[in-house]
Parts: structure tokens; C-alpha cells; sequence
């Protein structure tokens, strides 16, 4: 049998439906992750799906892959991503896989796996399903299927992990994502919210917007609707729930590393450990905000199973990154999930008077592009990098190199990194103003011309 590498990511196995990725496809990645469970002496694993339309029938060709390993396969059905991370810790398995392509377009489909509860599989752990498959290097043996029900079980470790005190009004965004078959029970379940839905139907072909909360424009309705509403805040979820992102009262868009320091304002005297773990992505507001609040920064590289494997080793009591994984250490078990995280803002509105958009007002500004993805090759994507770190030497940048290059100017930054993802270099500039901003973007623009 044929596979395309290339659907073999950094941290997951990612495809087009029927072109990268098929049944077949499905049953012998079962086949391999199977093999390497029993090599590792595990002998059950959770396997859960989202709600793409082609998810239902890989997930069934990947259960009869396990199966015919002799793996027990703990079947919970459709569920969120971060549904399927608490049945592996709940049912004691620890191993996991899930069926989902998680904000990507409806045609793609996807595979996230753990060992171990803690984090997802990533780099050489995902390429080892690969060589398995092209070697057909199997374990055979004849394994079995339980239905498992969680759900109860996961939303009540959601609302008693929250002390919601004051009534707060919240429009949340399912974004017809897995979300959909989740929120509203939690919601329900939760006196002192009222709770107004938005696309909270369930339907793999997303018809009304790109599951992807943490760009601003797929918020367009939420924004709308939280003004129309006079909500406190406006909640979005992914297609998987695993990502979040927020609207004020206003109706304006709150990045992911803006949340972060908003709420470790709110954490800080409730926690032990004051350490904060965030991506290269994130801006310097985060950073002046932690130093001011006498947390410590710690800088990252981007991924969501590198932050979180790091967010477990370290025990940062929050964490997270800029595409919208966050962590909770602190009274949740540490895995990101969309819908608590979300819960967790609502909580801390709930314990003081003031809107949201006031926490936005001491922070330091700062100016930003949005991630900037340029067109390139895997191969040559590296060798771009390693370019541009040469250049930031030779013009006596001072840089990091945690993940690609970024220069940090006294007045703002540049990143120039290799996707995790795909063959992208992506690019991402801040500055304390918008002629500034522009001088830099321009510069590094101008100097990845060179190379491509």
C-alpha cells in the first residue's frame, strides 16, 4: 500500500479525506499505533472521533486495525478532542487516539495519539507509525471493543473544578464543531450563567463559518451577537474544543497571550508557583505583564504538544500559546480544553464587578501583524531559517533560536520560523508603533525574498 509522507506532521497525522487519507489509510495507522502499544506493554487504548463527515468511518477502520492487534479498544464516540484526553487519564488506559483535522477545512481529517496521558505523540514518535506502515511490520492478535460513556463524568469534573459567584451573560460560538454535542449540557448545568448559543448545531460541513476562533474575522457574528445581547463576553471553540478564543463586551477580539495576562492578574494570589510558559509567538505584552506582576516568563517553542508536554514537566499553573491552547495546572488536570478554559474567564468575571474590556487597559501596547505564512518546500524550509539566522549574525541582532530565529528589539520583535505543519515559513513582527512595525515587517520580508 501507498502512503504519502507528507500527511505525517510534526505533532499529528494530517490529510485531504480520500486523496492523502482513506479507510484504508485509517486501518493501518490502527495497525501501527496498535503494534507500538504492544510493544510498549499497553494493552488498551481510548479512541474517540470529532464531528467530520469523514470521521465516523476512518474511526471504524482504525478500531478494526487495533483490534486485529490484539489491542482492548475503549470506544467513547464522538466527543471533543479534550473529552477523549480525560477518558484516557479517567478509564486508566493513559494511551489515546483522536479522529480529528481539528480547525482545519471540512475535507481534511486527522489522527492526534498519546501514550501516556501527558502529551500527544510528536516528531519521531509520529514518524515511527509511518515506518511501521511501510514495512507492514505488524503484532497480530485479536483484541476487543467496549463502549464506554464519559460524558457525565467529564462534565461534572468541568463544573466542580469552577466557582462561578455572580450571574454573567455569555454567547458562546460552537462554530458547528464538536463542541455542539457538549457546551450547552455544561452551560445548563450552571445556575449563574446565562447562556445565549451560537452555531450549536452539529454539522461536519461548517456552514457558517471556518471553525478557527482565534482569527478575528471568524468571530464576525459572535462579535454582533454579544453587542446585541449586552453580554459580559462572547466565547468561540474550534472544531475539536480544544482551542478557545474571547470577545469583550465591546465586541472587541482578546488574543490568546492578552487572556493569559489578564488572568494570571487574577491567579496570581491563588497559586503557589508564579511561572508563566508561553510560545515565541506571543507578544511583549505578556512579558511586561508577568515581570510587573512579579511572574516569571518563560519562553517556548510553538506547537500544542510541545507547550503542553512542557506545561506538565514544569507545573506551570497556567500556560499556553498563541493559537489558543491553554493550560490550566493549577485545579484542572493540564490538558487544553476550549470550553473550560473559557469557563475559567467566566469564573473570574464572576468574582469582581468589572467588564472584561477593563482589564485591557493597563496593558502595555504593542503592535502586531498577524501570522504570516509564506509558500515554500519541507526541504527547503530549514535552510531559510538557518539564512536568516546567519543574516541576524551578521547584522549583530541580538536573537533566540528556540524555534527558528526571532530578534528582539528594545522596541518590539522579529520571528521568522519553519511551520510545524506544513511547507510554510511563517513570520510574525510587533513593534511599540505602527511606522516601526512597518520598518521591521519590511526589512525581513524583503531579506526572505532571497531565499525562496
Amino acid at each position: 500500500m501507498e502512503i504519502l509522507k507528507n500527511i505525517f506532521r510534526e505533532y499529528d497525522i494530517r490529510g485531504v479525506y480520500n486523496t492523502e487519507l482513506n479507510e484504508e489509510v485509517a486501518y493501518h495507522i490502527g495497525r501501527a499505533f496498535g503494534t507500538n502499544l504492544r510493544r510498549k506493554n499497553i494493552k488498551e487504548t481510548v479512541v474517540a472521533h470529532d464531528n467530520r463527515l469523514s470521521s465516523d468511518t476512518l474511526e471504524e477502520n482504525l478500531v478494526h486495525g487495533l483490534v486485529d492487534c490484539g489491542i482492548i479498544v475503549r470506544r467513547i464516540g464522538l466527543a471533543t478532542t479534550p473529552m477523549c484526553y480525560f477518558a484516557a487519564n479517567y478509564l486508566k488506559t493513559n494511551s489515546s487516539m483522536m479522529i480529528t483535522a481539528s480547525h482545519n477545512p471540512k475535507e481534511y481529517n486527522g489522527f492526534k495519539f498519546s501514550y501516556n496521558g501527558i502529551h500527544n505523540a510528536y516528531g519521531k514518535e509520529v514518524m515511527e507509525i509511518y515506518d511501521l506502515i511501510e514495512k507492514q511490520d505488524y503484532e497480530d492478535g485479536h483484541g476487543t471493543i467496549v463502549n464506554d460513556d464519559i460524558k457525565e463524568a467529564y462534565i461534572n469534573l468541568v463544573i466542580n473544578k469552577l466557582d462561578i459567584k455572580r450571574k454573567i451573560k455569555v454567547v458562546y460560538d460552537c462554530g458547528n464543531g464538536t463542541a455542539s454535542v457538549i457546551a450547552k449540557d455544561i452551560f445548563k448545568r450552571l445556575p449563574n450563567i446565562e447562556a445565549i448559543p451560537l452555531f450549536d448545531e452539529s454539522d461536519g460541513n461548517f456552514p457558517n463559518h471556518h471553525p478557527d476562533p482565534c482569527i478575528e474575522e471568524n468571530l464576525a457574528v459572535l462579535k454582533k451577537m454579544v453587542i446585541d445581547n449586552h453580554a459580559d463576553v462572547g466565547v468561540g471553540y474550534d472544531g475539536d474544543a480544544d482551542r478557545v478564543g474571547f470577545i469583550d463586551e465591546k465586541g472587541h477580539f482578546i488574543e490568546i497571550d492578552k487572556f493569559l495576562a489578564i488572568m494570571w492578574n487574577y491567579l496570581y494570589d491563588k497559586v503557589e508557583k508564579k511561572e508563566c510558559l508561553f510560545d515565541v509567538k506571543c507578544s511583549k505584552t505578556l512579558e511586561d505583564e508577568l515581570i510587573k506582576l512579579g511572574v516569571k516568563p518563560v519562553e517556548y517553542r510553538t506547537g500544542n504538544s510541545y507547550t503542553r508536554c512542557a506545561s506538565a514537566e514544569g507545573n506551570y499553573p497556567l500556560s499556553g500559546e498563541l493559537s489558543g491552547h491553554v493550560y490550566f495546572r493549577d485545579k484542572w488536570p493540564g490538558y487544553d480544553d476550549g470550553i473550560y478554559v473559557g469557563m475559567r474567564l467566566i469564573e473570574m468575571l464572576s468574582n469582581t464587578d468589572r467588564p472584561l474590556s477593563s482589564y485591557l487597559d493597563g496593558l502595555e501596547k504593542y503592535y502586531s501583524t498577524p501570522e504570516i505564512k509564506v509558500k515554500t518546500t519541507d526541504d527547503k524550509k530549514f535552510q531559510i531559517v538557518d539564512k536568516m539566522k546567519d543574516y541576524c549574525e551578521k547584522k549583530g541582532y541580538h536573537f533566540i533560536t528556540l524555534d527558528g530565529v526571532k530578534v528582539k528589539f528594545d522596541d518590539g520583535f522579529a520571528l521568522v520560523r519553519a511551520s510545524n505543519t506544513g511547507p510554510n515559513i511563517t513570520m510574525r513582527f510587533e513593534a511599540k508603533d505602527e511606522n516601526r512595525l512597518a520598518i521591521i515587517k519590511k526589512e525581513f520580508e524583503e531579506e526572505l525574498k532571497k531565499y525562496l
